[in-house]
Order: C-alpha cells, then structure tokens, then sequence
C-alpha cells in the first residue's frame, strides 16, 4: 500500500464506468480501472452501484447472485484488492436473499490481504415513474434494514467511512444515524432524468450538515439496455466544496482525504455539537 500519503491523510480514488449485461467484461473492466487508480496511489477505490452488471432485464441480476463468502466476482474482487494492495469498496453485488426470486444490492469492503472487512445491504429501494420511464427496484430487490459503518487503520490513524447506496441519499435520517464519520461513500447508478436535477445538491447537502467528505463512484453512460445513467462521480469536502468531478464515460477520480480539513470545519463550526435532536 502506498505511503506517501501523510499519516493524517488518506489517498482515495473512485471509479466511474458505463457497465454491460457481460459479468465478465464489467470485472475485466473494473481490474483495469483498480490498477490504474493504484498507480496513482490510492489507498482506498470505491466501485460503482451494478458495477458488475448492468442486466437487459431486471431479473438478470437474480441469475447471477452469490451467496456471502462464495462466487466468482466475490473471488475476484478479493483477488483484486490483494494484487493492487488496497482497500476496495466493491460498489454492489448481487446476493441471496430469503426469495429466491430477488437479491440483495450489497456492498462487500475488502482490506489488502483480500479479507472482507465490510458489508451493507441496500435499505432505500428506488422507484421512479414516468410515461417514458419506469424502475421499481423492489419488484427484484430485498431492502435491507441494517446501517453500516466501516472502520479502518492505516499509519495508526482510524478512519470511519459511512456505507450507503445510490436512493439512500435522499433519506438524511440515515446518515445522522451512523454518527460521525471521515467520509460517507456512496456508490450509486442515478438516473440521467433525477441526477441532473438532485444529484449534486443532495451530495453537497449530506456533506455539509455531516461536516465529512462524500465520495460517491457513479454509473455514466448510456447502457446496452438503453437506460441512461448521470454519472458525475464526485469528491466533496466537509465545507461541501466539489474536489473532483468526472461529468460522464468511464474513468475515475482521486484525492485526498485530510483529518486537518475535517477538524478545521467542525472547530470553527461546531453544528454537530450544537444539535438537538
């Protein structure tokens, strides 16, 4: 891993991609991102929402889940994070559910040694109707009902990173519920139709009243099966200034993550001590 960050910062990357109804292709494809943003010298990558499959059909996804601990993108991905010596945010995958005829829309976190350190199971469920335009994630989606906080040590500095996904932006009760973090990390698959509109300020939002960084690791681009996602994966700073931005197509982003920045913020205002509720 790398060390040229200082103790009190941590270097992170986030990776965009346009996914395929190919597993296989999407892996190879994620691989060839990892190792680029490892170069640069991450120490941490974050993978996007479907990262691994983005279906013709709903239900392609149902065909192509895990059980926790076993599988071929859980072996790869593990893989992954060993050989570019990172820790890696693995977006989501699909795994059992208790119907066999949905999934979980989980994010698995693996340390540099491959172990899995990490897992939330997606609670908000997105449904979105138009006359052109209709997802309803709980037709093939089982919620999940538990928060989740990630804790890492690296240079004898701990950092906290709060895990959600995608529609679990726009429920701020979730956040508050994970108490102070680092940085929230939110990989996501928006809608080119809600993401113009609300992507960029619900990130800003939940930067600013959390007073932590957000990285978020999006879908951008149009897809096989024609559905348009918003892209703009971003790194936002705990004053909600936009660090880095990557508008659309595949690629990623990379920055720093500073303990001096997050303490500078909540000492010259303290809301998170000020509040009530």
């Amino acid at each position: 891993m790398s060390a040229s960050a200082m103790p009190s910062q941590l270097q992170i990357a986030s990776i965009q991609m346009i996914s395929t109804p190919v597993l296989q292709e999407n892996l190879d494809t994620a691989n060839r991102l990892i190792e680029q943003a490892a170069k640069t010298g991450a120490q941490l990558v974050v993978l996007p929402e479907y990262f691994c499959l983005m279906g013709l059909k709903d239900t392609d996804k149902v065909l192509a889940r895990e059980t926790l601990g076993s599988g071929p993108i859980q072996e790869q991905l593990a893989a992954m994070a060993k050989a570019n010596d990172i820790y890696l945010v693995a977006g989501t995958i699909p795994l059992e559910a208790q119907s066999t005829s949905k999934v979980l829309n989980t994010t698995l976190v693996f340390n540099p040694q491959g172990e899995r350190i990490g897992r939330y199971d997606k609670i908000h469920l997105f449904g979105f109707q138009t006359a052109t335009e209709r997802y309803e994630e709980s037709e093939t989606i089982e919620a999940g009902n538990t928060p989740s906080v990630l804790s890492i040590k690296i240079n004898h500095e701990e950092w906290r990173f709060g895990l959600s996904i995608c529609y679990d932006l726009r429920f701020p009760e979730l956040y508050r519920s994970l108490g102070e973090v680092d940085c929230h990390i939110i990989p996501a698959a928006f809608t080119y139709t809600t993401g113009k509109d609300h992507w960029e300020i619900l990130l800003r939002a939940r930067a600013i009243e959390n007073q932590c960084y957000v990285l978020s690791s999006a879908q951008g681009g149009t897809h096989i099966n024609q559905r348009r996602t918003w892209g703009n994966s971003m790194l936002i700073d705990p004053w909600g200034t936009v660090l880095a931005n990557l508008p659309e197509g595949e690629g990623f982003i990379s920055g720093v993550l500073s303990k001096d920045k997050l303490n500078e913020v909540r000492s010259k205002l303290p809301a998170l001590k000020h509040r009530k509720l």
